[in-house]
């Protein structure tokens, strides 16, 4: 994104000049889908498309957000004495929930400010635009105002924010990937234990192809809260008899010797690919330090074939992106990415044949789906920075 243009939209809109520029990046997950709620390991990384702000100290209490990817929603003013949830606020929310938690925390804002957001993440992707924009408004806080809250703790609130604030039951990945991510490494992170350490990710002559069904998914009226409850109903049957926190604890044994305690064809379903994801995610990471792309990718295969008949997340728009894929010569391995029910899904492609296969997928999906699927290569990138304005304008 033309980030000069972030700073002239900040001028047109409140008639001053920004201040201060941020970004905040989105997330992609390699593999580990549906576990980070489950106390399993994922394996996500920022990426650079992302969520900029331009922003702007007020000498009052009053705080005006204003999105270029939602103009019609125009300026969103809240007063710094009252910032609970309001659901008129729709997109703002996400800012005001984080300026809410840290305030309740006990830091102190001692005035309002303007901040203008425009992000390249397409809307109800997959992509994490909620998490990049929670981590976004925590990062700014901590920089205007000299906070100091460590960034672990910020991805924590971003986590309370999505559950609490706006009431999607979502697990830490997100904001945890957004917030600690790092350029050209994902981050092995143990949901359960939020043990985390960086695997470098080498592709050799392999890109990410994000592949956008264009068809948007509003996460809190999907059906995420429902897989989470199955989960969770399939864990407490697996506790009458066993020891464990979370179905992330379980090895494939572990789970295929005792989920006769489960005896739902549902809830095994939903528990199976909880535990065979966590198991997929530790192989992948070993497969990828051996430089075993081919290994890797039948893991990230699998993993789409377990979202789709044992989670039943994907939806004919994201199979029909997945399954393209497959047939396309140099394509690793794809798979669908995020909480899934549209949105986007992945492929590791050759460099050398990105032109065919966008061409070839694309072609199948508009005639499957009746309108285009978009593609976008992605860069592992940092966590959310400050942009120098005067290196904008050289």
């Amino acid at each position: 994104m033309d980030t000069k243009k972030v700073l002239q939209g900040y001028e047109l809109i409140f008639n001053e000049t920004a201040e201060k520029l941020f970004f905040s990046p989105g997330r992609i997950n390699l593999i580990g889908e549906h576990t980070d709620y489950n106390g399993g390991n994922v394996f996500p990384c920022a990426i650079s498309l992302g969520t900029y702000a331009a922003f702007g100290n007020r000498d009052d209490r009053t705080i005006k957000m204003y999105s270029a990817n939602l103009p019609d929603s125009g300026i969103v003013s809240v007063s710094l004495d009252s910032l609970e949830y309001d659901k008129a606020r729709d997109w703002a929310n996400y800012l005001t929930g984080m300026i809410y938690l840290i305030t309740k925390a006990g830091y102190k804002l001692d005035h309002g400010f303007n901040i203008y957001v425009n992000g390249n993440l397409p809307d109800g992707a997959g992509l994490s635009s909620s998490a990049s924009i929670e981590l976004l408004m925590g990062n700014i806080l901590n920089d205007v105002f000299k906070l100091g809250i460590n960034q672990l703790d910020l991805v924590k609130m971003g986590q309370q924010n999505e559950n609490n604030y706006i009431g999607v039951n979502s697990g830490i990945m997100d904001e945890f990937a957004v917030g600690m991510g790092k350029k050209d490494q994902a981050i092995l992170l143990d949901t359960n234990t939020m043990e985390y350490h960086y695997a470098p990710v080498e592709l050799g002559n392999n890109v990410i192809v994000i592949m956008n069904t264009n068809k948007h998914r509003a996460l809190a009226d999907s059906k995420y809260n429902e897989r989470r409850s199955q989960c969770e109903q399939a864990l407490a049957l697996l506790q009458t008899k066993l020891n464990i926190k979370s179905l992330g604890d379980l090895s494939i044994d572990d789970f295929d010797r005792n989920s006769y305690l489960i005896n739902d064809d549902i809830l095994i379903r939903r528990a199976r690919h909880a535990v065979f994801e966590n198991q997929r995610t530790l192989k992948a990471i070993k497969y990828l330090k051996e430089n075993n792309l081919v290994e890797f990718g039948k893991l990230v295969n699998a993993s789409h074939i377990s979202l789709h008949y044992d989670y039943e997340v994907t939806g004919v728009e994201l199979d029909t992106l997945v399954e393209a894929a497959w047939q396309q010569p140099g394509v690793l391995g794809a798979r669908m990415v995020g909480a899934g029910f549209g949105g986007c899904a992945i492929a590791f492609v050759d460099k050398d044949q990105i032109d065919a296969f966008q061409t070839n997928v694309g072609k199948i999906y508009q005639n499957k789906i009746g309108y285009a699927a978009d593609f976008y290569i992605a860069e592992i990138a940092d966590g959310p920075s400050e942009i120098k304005i005067s290196e904008v304008e050289k």
